[in-house]
């Protein structure tokens, strides 16, 4: 057993004995007890040795240079026999789980923090990233379909009426500003807005001035036949043609072709034109070089279609 030292106390002289505190002392008896175990077990079952028990424990303290009372050892025998001094560890449930939850309330606050603080920067995230987005997208499309594009709706369908100049153009203009409006109605702002760029188109074809004028350059071809290849001994016949604005300069336009029905902006393409007409006009570039009569049609402004100066079908082809 490990030396037991007693602190000296504040003005004692030098070399002097100090008693240990009576409850210290009690505790090392009991200390000293338990570790000899057999000894322990051996006296502590027999009541009528115990005498001999406090005299052999007063042996041990005075070996190591301490004087202890029989009193002291007695209350130290006595305090094994209770368990005074004998930590028992505590039952297991709620109240011991409590416990453990209050001494590691630092850790868990600590924890607690950390994930509410993560759950905070993800709520952020989420509502400047993606909700607050969507609520001003939704507030904005509110707008628009109760301000806006019933506005630009009217003033797309009013230029439409006064750009035309042909009756055509009412029935296309009526039908799109219904579409415009049943989509407003139903708060379809896509749809809406597809009303208002057709009627824009619309006015865009109806506002367009050009002439159709058959190509006529040197290493251009001016004209094409073809043969089908469901009726190999018929050939259809084309003159390659162009459209010429105010400025004098070719202008791209939308051309479906018939063979395939692929669509394209191009600013030249093959007319379809009868067999007689397509001889005229290939004697006409034969006697010179030149031809002379060019013009096979002009777009004027407010009207939809071509005027043609020849007879065709307006079929077209936009690759030879």
């Amino acid at each position: 057993m490990a030396e037991t030292l007693a602190p000296a106390a504040a003005g004692a002289a030098p070399g002097q004995a100090v008693k240990l505190d009576d409850l210290m002392l009690a505790m090392d008896v009991v200390d000293t007890l338990r570790h000899q175990d057999a000894f322990v077990a051996r006296e502590l079952n027999e009541d009528a040795r115990e005498q001999e028990l406090i005299l052999r424990l007063r042996k041990i303290y005075r070996e190591q240079g301490i004087e202890v009372s029989d009193a002291t050892i007695g209350e130290g025998v006595k305090a094994l026999k209770e368990s005074r001094f004998v930590y028992t560890p505590p039952k297991r449930g709620t109240g011991l789980v409590l416990a453990r939850l209050w001494i590691a309330r630092g850790r868990i606050g600590a924890a607690l923090t950390a994930i509410a603080g993560a759950i905070g920067v993800i709520w952020a995230a989420y509502y400047f990233l993606a909700e607050r987005p969507a609520r001003i997208e939704a507030e904005r499309a509110r707008i628009e379909i109760s301000t806006s594009l019933p506005k630009a709706l009217d003033e797309a369908y009013g230029e439409v009426i006064n750009d035309a100049k042909t009756p055509a153009a009412r029935p296309r203009a009526d039908r799109l500003l219904a579409d415009g409006r049943e989509a407003l109605a139903r708060q379809d702002r896509a749809g809406a807005k597809a009303a208002i760029s057709g009627l824009g188109r619309l006015s865009a074809d109806l506002r367009q001035n050009y002439q159709l004028m058959i190509v006529s350059r040197p290493g251009e071809p001016s004209g094409v036949f073809r043969i089908p290849d469901r009726n190999t001994g018929a050939r259809n016949y084309y003159l390659i043609v162009e459209a010429i604005g105010a400025d004098g300069r070719p202008m791209a336009l939308p051309i479906t072709s018939e063979e395939d029905g692929s669509a394209k902006m191009t600013t030249k393409w093959g007319l379809r034109v009868d067999q007689q007409v397509y001889q005229s006009v290939a004697a006409d570039k034969a006697d010179d070089g030149i031809i002379q009569k060019r013009k096979v049609g002009e777009k004027r402004r407010g009207f939809l279609d071509v005027d043609y100066a020849i007879p065709t079908s307006g079929a077209a082809i936009s690759q030879w």
